[in-house]
């Protein structure tokens, strides 16, 4: 008879003929992540497994509310990459690195069963925003924006273009948190961090102990 016993590495084989060590796929732990924003001469390469990421918000502003010139009609998908979520849920601010990808969607039907409406249509294709205060300073405010359309690289986009109006009408380090209700949500829920006992009988955060 088969056993399975579940050890640190994977899981343990009791059958006939001896003991098998069955390792799982996970990475070694303290490997190094890779970051999100890629780079190859100066461009940034298309982020990959976006859609794994965090969405934020689905901000959308059709052409019909706009006398039928809408600057952005279609549907922005936002996503934000893993580690910056986590850490904007924990300090309340965007580190260093920090990726957005909006996925630029169409707007397709206006009927569905529920009634009256503004319904997702066709995929077509992403921009991005990077965070680095080395590569995108001065008018940049230490971000940078691209538009990919379909291409696997992109060259940043003029300050004029996108960095104005960003510094201008966005709620938080140029990032318009207004319209992403789970950023909100990650910010008015800070996570507690475990005390730093220290030798004086306090810790490093200012708790006693």
């Amino acid at each position: 008879m088969r056993k399975w016993f579940l050890v640190a590495a994977g899981a343990l084989l009791i059958a006939p003929g001896g003991l098998w060590l069955i390792t799982s796929a996970q990475a070694p732990v303290g490997a190094a992540l890779k970051p999100a924003a890629q780079f190859t001469n100066d461009q940034l390469m298309r982020p990959e497994n976006y859609r794994e990421w965090i969405f934020v918000g689905c901000p959308v502003t059709p052409n019909d509310m706009n006398n039928g010139h809408a600057a952005f009609p279609e549907f922005h998908d936002v996503y934000i990459d893993r580690t910056a979520y986590e850490e904007y849920a924990r300090t309340g601010t965007f580190p260093e690195g920090t990726v957005f990808v909006k996925e630029l969607v169409s707007v397709g039907a206006k009927q569905a069963a529920s009634g009256k409406g503004y319904f997702p249509g066709k995929i077509g294709g992403i921009a991005a925003a990077v965070k680095d205060s080395k590569r995108f300073g001065g008018d940049r405010n230490g971000w940078g924006y691209f538009n990919f359309g379909e291409a696997k690289t992109a060259s940043v986009m003029g300050a004029a273009d996108c960095n104005a109006c960003h510094k201008q009408n966005a709620a938080e380090d140029m990032v318009f948190t207004q319209y992403y209700p789970v950023l909100g949500a990650a910010k008015a829920e800070p996570k507690a961090m475990p005390p730093e006992k220290t030798e004086k009988g306090t810790t490093s955060r200012g708790y006693t102990y």
